[in-house]
């Protein structure tokens, strides 16, 4: 879920659908998130949000192309840790990592051209 400053100065909110890793309206859940103290609300950085994001695109979407093929990237790569049961070394870190940060651009300009409004590849490179 990410909240994002509209045109006019207000919130917007977006839930991330498992369905079709696009983004629905969420507004109803604005105050919850921003008012009420859950132990179930946990404010990600921007890199946490990308990387949580493609993780789960990863896990739940399949499909043909370049992203999906990334995907199945990442898949091997930690399903080989899972089956040798050991911790990702620093290269597979990074290479998981940076392999999530691009599909995150490729998915969100993909969600852009079909018309998704909280579509935003640019979450990729700002701060």
């Amino acid at each position: 879920m990410k909240l994002v400053e509209t045109a006019d100065g207000g919130i917007a909110a977006w839930r991330l659908s498992k369905d079709s890793g696009g983004w629905k309206p969420a507004n109803e859940l604005i105050d919850k998130l921003l008012f009420i103290e859950d132990d179930e609300v946990n404010r990600l950085t921007r890199n946490e949000f990308i990387q949580r994001t493609e993780h789960d695109r990863g896990y739940y979407l399949r499909g043909d192309g370049p992203i999906f093929a990334l995907y199945e990237t990442v898949r091997a790569i930690t399903d080989a840790q899972a089956s040798e049961r050991r911790y990702p070394t620093p290269e597979e870190i990074a290479l998981v990592a940076g392999i999530r940060r691009r599909t995150f651009v490729m998915f969100e300009e993909q969600l852009q051209r079909a018309g998704d409004p909280g579509a935003d590849p640019s979450l990729a490179s700002e701060g």
